[in-house]
């Protein structure tokens, strides 16, 4: 029987009511299916951590309530698993949430699983770490370390289906296992049957990014249209047990679903269509074929994959100095000849009132500033006395606050030491964020799921937190 694969998110931030027309559809369809929410990226995952360091309670999700209420009853009722990564710094927080909102749902309670084996933060010098996508193999130390966090794959997520878990937490884990563990308990797949494997994964990187493959991030006016982007439906993915696979989208929402939208989806972050590779296979997209077969449903054949790699990619976030940015508005006659000269009054200003260490940027925003370089040349070729509206920004970085904040500070001084016309000046500060990647032995990782225990969780203290209490009202209404 086909299993269908509804998203309910493609990152933090996502529509919060996207999953209620998919959910509507599941039930509507009668078959086996669950619902996935991919919340989960590289910054989110090291703002997270900073937040449980601030605050015990914090760390998962942020829009957790928001994304689960309108649908966990529904999917409780009609047997329609629920996985997400939503945990991300603290599954054991977001646990909480789900346990206190399922217990005031129609049933009354659910089975939570807990995925555990992600965070090494404490193993860092014991494992065996390569490096990949990092300047040097040399860690950063303790006092900036971050996060360091392992991409699990769909193992530990169909332990806890196993365990009878209705709703499935986990903190990091490759965005298409969460997608790709249902099929695998459903249709109880071997984990060396590479080609089933590599089709689930692909079902799962073409629901992971929520409405991408449905007609988001791809409408481009007069160029390639997309109708009704702000209903625009989530997709569902239709998979088969021999891993043949239909993405669609729920009955009645707006956006579209194409060879083309789900051809960029495919692609998406795969750098090797023949070697694409994931923690549970590596993939071989070199053969695929799709096609259009009805309005809105388009299936993907020809999916073939490989052994699994003995390395898992794992994620090192630390501390990284301070970032800030500035920007004014120079708009009307010679506005660009203005934003140009503000710009290099700020550049000569900052050589003598900002040391050597301060790194930054300048753009003039709607004269190339998204194809500059950082050191790109802000005069090129247009004409001085060109008109419109330009904004100039400056972006700096230092281990120091205080020397982010002049520099923003001089372009503040604009205002009435620069150019005429200048307004409209923003600034903001913010700890930035370095990551590198490196690859761990898969045998060096420790997987597995537990069922959460919803009797050691205080649902009077969940309700009673002022944080909570907010957040409980606002996804109430």
């Amino acid at each position: 029987m086909t299993f269908l694969l509804g998203s309910g998110a493609g990152f933090s931030g996502d529509r919060t009511d996207a999953a209620i027309p998919v959910v509507k559809e599941l039930i509507h369809r009668g078959q086996p299916a669950a619902l996935i929410f991919e919340t989960l990226g590289e910054r989110t995952l090291a703002a997270a951590h900073r937040a449980l360091r601030d605050d015990p309670t914090a760390g998962y999700e942020p829009l957790l309530e928001e994304l689960l209420t309108p649908v966990l009853d529904d999917c409780l009722k009609h047997g329609i698993a629920i996985l997400g990564n939503f945990g991300a710094a603290n599954p054991d927080g977001a646990c909480g949430v789900v346990a206190e909102l399922a217990a005031r749902s129609e049933r009354g309670g659910a089975r939570i699983g807990r995925v555990y084996g992600d965070d090494i933060r404490s193993r860092l010098g014991e494992v065996d770490l390569e490096r990949w996508e990092a300047e040097s193999r040399e860690l950063p130390g303790e006092e900036v370390l971050i996060s360091a966090n392992v991409y699990l794959g769909a193992a530990p997520l169909v332990e806890a289906l196993e365990l009878g878990a209705e709703v499935v937490v986990s903190g990091r884990v490759a965005d298409p296992a969460l997608f790709l563990a249902p099929l695998v308990h459903h249709f109880g797949w071997a984990w060396n049957d590479w080609d089933r494997l590599a089709a689930g994964m692909m079902a799962g990187h073409l629901g992971e990014c929520g409405a991408q493959v449905t007609g988001g991030y791809f409408a481009d006016p007069g160029c390639k249209e997309v109708p009704g982007l702000a209903q625009v439906g989530y997709p569902i993915i239709e998979v088969e047990e021999d891993g043949s696979l239909v993405v669609t989208k729920p009955a009645g929402t707006g956006g579209t679903v194409t060879e083309r939208t789900v051809k960029e989806q495919l692609l998406y972050e795969v750098h090797d269509p023949a070697n694409y590779l994931t923690p549970d296979v590596v993939v071989d997209l070199s053969a695929v074929r799709v096609e259009q077969i009805g309005p809105d449903r388009v299936a993907v054949r020809g999916i073939r994959g490989k052994p699994a790699p003995q390395r898992l990619k794992t994620t090192v976030c630390y501390e990284g100095g301070w970032q800030g940015e500035a920007e004014i508005s120079y708009a009307g006659p010679n506005a660009l000849a203005r934003a140009q000269l503000a710009a290099e009054v700020l550049r000569e200003r900052l050589t003598f009132r900002a040391p050597p260490e301060l790194r930054t940027r300048l753009d003039i925003v709607g004269h190339a500033s998204v194809f500059d370089s950082d050191a790109g040349d802000l005069q090129r070729s247009v004409p001085a006395a060109a008109s419109g509206d330009y904004r100039l920004r400056l972006a700096a970085e230092h281990v120091e606050r205080r020397w982010v904040e002049r520099a923003t500070q001089e372009l503040l001084a604009l205002y009435c030491a620069g150019p005429a016309g200048g307004g409209g000046v923003r600034r903001q500060f913010q700890r930035r964020v370095c990551t590198a990647s490196y690859l761990v032995q898969r045998s060096d990782v420790e997987a597995f799921a537990a069922l959460f225990d919803t009797t050691q969780f205080d649902t009077t203290e969940f309700e009673t937190s002022p944080v909570n209490k907010g957040r409980i009202a606002h996804a109430a209404r």
